[in-house]
């Protein structure tokens, strides 16, 4: 999706992905035989990118704005099955990954008034037979 100001979301995940080491692509496509303008097919309905991190696995990455919650509902409810088949395929990992704008912390600890993009990440994980989101960084 592309955008008037500015990197996508896709981009900005990929640039991340590629400081921490991870070779990386984009697996979506661009239906544009679909509605009126097209739309964006997820690999399996659930990965925008796929990730190769050499200690966890293939990591699939779904990739959102700051529409945090419908994604969610997406990987633990609606997409269920296809999350559970991902995760339990030998050395699939599967996150999530929403950008926003937050303020910038100062030297002083404080918050300043320049805001920059930050990725909120969480690992979808399998609980038994469960798909569960647990989000980084947060306490359980």
């Amino acid at each position: 999706m592309s955008r008037a100001k500015g990197i996508s979301r896709v981009q900005r995940t990929l640039n991340e992905l590629r400081k921490l080491g991870r070779p990386c692509q984009v697996v979506e496509r661009r239906n544009q035989f679909v509605g009126p303008h097209g739309i964006s097919e997820d690999l399996f309905g659930i990965v925008d990118v796929l990730a190769l991190d050499p200690e966890r696995g293939f990591v699939g990455v779904q990739v959102c704005g700051s529409d945090w919650q419908p994604h969610v509902r997406k990987m633990t409810e609606e997409k269920a099955q296809e999350c559970h088949d991902w995760l339990s395929t030998p050395g699939g990992v599967l996150e999530l990954w929403g950008w926003r704008k937050v303020k910038k912390i100062l030297i002083t600890g404080k918050r300043g008034k320049q805001a920059v993009w930050r990725p909120r990440i969480a690992d979808i994980i399998l609980e038994g037979e469960d798909v569960v989101l647990v989000e980084r960084g947060k306490k359980q």
